[in-house]
C-alpha cells in the first residue's frame, strides 16, 4: 500500500480535531493541546537575531551544523550517559521529524512495531506510512503506566522488528525507572529488536530521574534516541529536533534530511546552539511551574467522584480514568459544550487509552484552577442527571 494510500485510511489527529472545535469557542479553556505557554528564552532569541544579521540565511549541512551537533554530543554525554560522535547525530525539523526519520529507515513494509499503549498519536500512522504493522501493547494504570515485559512477550512475533518507547511518556506522564529500561532492553536483545526511544519530555520531570535506555550496557548500537528542542526550552514553532543513533542508521536518516528538507533552518540551528550552551536556569523555573500546576491538578482531581488519578512523575500531561462517566471521546465532547473545557480523549492515543482523558497543564494557574471548577460542576451536574 503507497503512502497515498495509507494517507486515505488515517484520521485526522484527535488531539487536532478538539483544538480547532476549541480554537472558535473564545469562552472555552484549552487543556487540549501539548505547547508550552513559555515564550522563548530571552538568550535563545537573541542568538536567532544575531545569527539572521550574521548571514546565516542558508544553507546547511543535510545533518545540521557541525557546530550544533558537537553541542549535542556534549550534552548527549553529560545529560544522558550516550557516547556519540558528531558522525551519530543528525538534527531535524522537530522531535516530529527524527521520529519519522528512524521508523522510514528502520521499518520495511510487513515489519511488526510494538507501542505501548497509550501511546503519542503519530507513532501509529508514521509506521503504517513506511508500510509497516503498529502493534499496540497495553501499559495499565496499576503499574504506573509503565511496560511490563510480560504482556510485551505475549505480542512478538517473527515479524516483529522494533519497539518504540516514550519516557517520559506523552500521555500519561509516566517516567520509566531504570529497572523497567533493563527489562525492556533484555527484551529487545532477546528478541533481536530496535529500540526507538522518544526522550521529548527528557527534562520535565518531577519525581525520580529520566534514563536513557541507550545508555545502558550494550544498547547503544541498538537504540535511535529522539529529542527535541520544543519542550525544554519552549521553541515548539522553531521546529528543530535531533536523533542519535549507529552511523549507518544515522547515514540513511541524512540521506532522508538530503530529499525531503535539504537542512533544518539555519539561523534556528544557532538559536538551538545557544540553547544548550546558554544559562538552564530558565528550564529549571518552567520545570517549577509545571510541578506546581500538576500538583494543583491532581489534587483537584483526586477529591472528584468517581475518578481515579495517577499522579505523573513527568511531562505537563495528566491522564485521569473517567471510564464511570462514559466513552472517553463523549466526556471530551461533554466537558467542551458543557463545561466549556478542551480535554483529548484518551481513544486519541490508541484503544487502551479508552476510559482516560488527557488533560495539559500548559496553561496558566489561574486558568486550571478556573478549568477544575468547572468540569468539578459538569460531574456533579452528571451525577444527578441534568446533563443530557
Amino acid at each position: 500500500m503507497s503512502i497515498a494510500e495509507v494517507l486515505e485510511k488515517i484520521p485526522v489527529s484527535g488531539i487536532r480535531r478538539l483544538f480547532e472545535l476549541a480554537s472558535k469557542m473564545p469562552e472555552v479553556i484549552n487543556l487540549g493541546i501539548g505547547e508550552p505557554d513559555f515564550d522563548t528564552p530571552e538568550h535563545i532569541k537573541k542568538a536567532a537575531v544575531e545569527a539572521l544579521e550574521e548571514g546565516y540565511t542558508h544553507y546547511t549541512s543535510n545533518a545540521g551544523l557541525p557546530e550544533l551537533r558537537e553541542a549535542i554530543a556534549k550534552k548527549l554525554k553529560k545529560d544522558n550517559g550516550i557516547e556519540a560522535s558528531v558522525e551519530e547525530i543528525i538534527v531535524t525539523v522537530g522531535g516530529e521529524q527524527a521520529l519519522a526519520n528512524a521508523i522510514f529507515t528502520l521499518i520495511k513494509p510487513g515489519d511488526e512495531v510494538l507501542i505501548p499503549s497509550p501511546a503519542f498519536v503519530s507513532y501509529r500512522p508514521l509506521i503504517q506510512m513506511a508500510g509497516g504493522a503498529p502493534v499496540e501493547v497495553p501499559v495499565r494504570e496499576e503499574n504506573d503506566f509503565c511496560p511490563v515485559v510480560e504482556d510485551l512477550k505475549k505480542y512478538v512475533t517473527g515479524r516483529t522488528k522494533a519497539i518504540i518507547i516514550n519516557t517520559p511518556c506523552n500521555p500519561t506522564g509516566a517516567v520509566y525507572p531504570r529497572k523497567v529500561l533493563e527489562e525492556v532492553a533484555d527484551f529487545a536483545v532477546e528478541h533481536d529488536l530496535t529500540v526507538i526511544s522518544d526522550e521529548a519530555y527528557e527534562k520535565i520531570v518531577f519525581e525520580g530521574n529520566h534514563v536513557s535506555i541507550a545508555s545502558l550496557n550494550g544498547m547503544k548500537d541498538r537504540v535511535v534516541s529522539v529529542f527535541t528542542f520544543s519542550k525544554t526550552y519552549a521553541m515548539t514553532g522553531w521546529r528543530l529536533g535531533y536523533a542519535v543513533a549507529r552511523k549507518d542508521i544515522i547515514d540513511r536518516m541524512v540521506k532522508l534530511n538530503m530529499y525531503v528538507i535539504a537542512c533544518p533552518v539555519a539561523f534556528a540551528q544557532k538559536a538551538a546552539l545557544a540553547a544548550l550552551e546558554g544559562p538552564q536556569d530558565c528550564v529549571e523555573k518552567m520545570v517549577s511551574e509545571y510541578r506546581r500546576r500538576i500538583d494543583l491538578v491532581f489534587r483537584r482531581l483526586s477529591e472528584m467522584p468517581d475518578v481515579s488519578v495517577i499522579k505523573p512523575k513527568g511531562t505537563f500531561y495528566i491522564f485521569p480514568n473517567i471510564s464511570r462517566y462514559g466513552k472517553s471521546e463523549e466526556v471530551a465532547e461533554q466537558l467542551l459544550y458543557s463545561a466549556k473545557v478542551a480535554v483529548v480523549p484518551g481513544s486519541a492515543f490508541g484503544k487502551y487509552g479508552e476510559g482516560y482523558l488527557r488533560i495539559s497543564c500548559a496553561t496558566s494557574y489561574e486558568k486550571l484552577a478556573e478549568a477544575m471548577d468547572r468540569i468539578e460542576e459538569w460531574m456533579k451536574s452528571y451525577g444527578s442527571g441534568k446533563t443530557q
